[in-house]
């Protein structure tokens, strides 16, 4: 057990203490985009560390609670995928995996913790364009009211993010504020590190 992870409070346990009130949070933000998550799945769940070290760390400990599906370099550093044994339950979602990235150069997050969580809205999208158009037709009220989304603090930012070998489009659409922040795509990560074998 590293003290330097517990320090830090970036434990697994302590992880999965700090989860209904970020979940809280998240739904917070979903009420505020008028996008009712509640019937979707909760895809993966999202670590940022800043201390390379401690992100070794947090990857070695995290092995314990289920086991790598991927380690893919994606803008140039890894990004681990820990699909847990046991799924993290919170506010009735059921969370899949974890996503760890390792800290980029010269970035720093404001702090280390839970930082996103993905949820799967299928859709036939190929293009991130694409994609919010349809997330605007299934959310009506999501669509009247995304113009004034930055009024209320919300950043939006669209993205066709691809590691090497995938296969599968996946276009997001991201949503921050405060600190949180709710990545939606039409496929899932499992589906994508899947489209990266074949």
């Amino acid at each position: 057990m590293s003290q330097r992870l517990i320090d830090a409070e970036l434990m697994p346990i302590q992880m999965c203490e700090k989860l209904d009130d970020f979940m809280h949070k998240i739904q917070g933000l979903s009420e505020i985009m008028h996008i009712d998550l509640s019937s979707f799945q909760a895809d993966h769940i999202a670590l940022r560390i800043n201390d390379a070290e401690l992100a070794q760390l947090a990857h070695q400990e995290w092995l314990n609670q289920g086991k790598e599906i991927s380690n893919a370099q994606i803008n140039g550093r890894p990004i681990i995928v820990i699909e847990f044994t046991q799924p993290l339950k919170a506010l009735g979602w059921s969370i899949e995996c974890l996503e760890l990235p390792y800290p980029a150069e010269g970035k720093l997050y404001p702090e280390q913790s839970w930082e996103h969580v993905e949820f799967v809205v299928p859709s036939a999208a190929q293009t991130a364009q694409e994609y919010l158009a349809d997330l605007k037709q299934q959310f009506p009220e999501f669509a009247q009211q995304y113009d004034s989304l930055a009024e209320r603090g919300v950043k939006t930012k669209l993205s066709s993010p691809k590691g090497e070998g995938e296969r599968l489009n996946n276009p997001t659409f991201a949503f921050k504020r405060a600190g949180v922040c709710i990545k939606l795509h039409p496929h899932s990560l499992k589906a994508i590190v899947e489209s990266e074998r074949q």
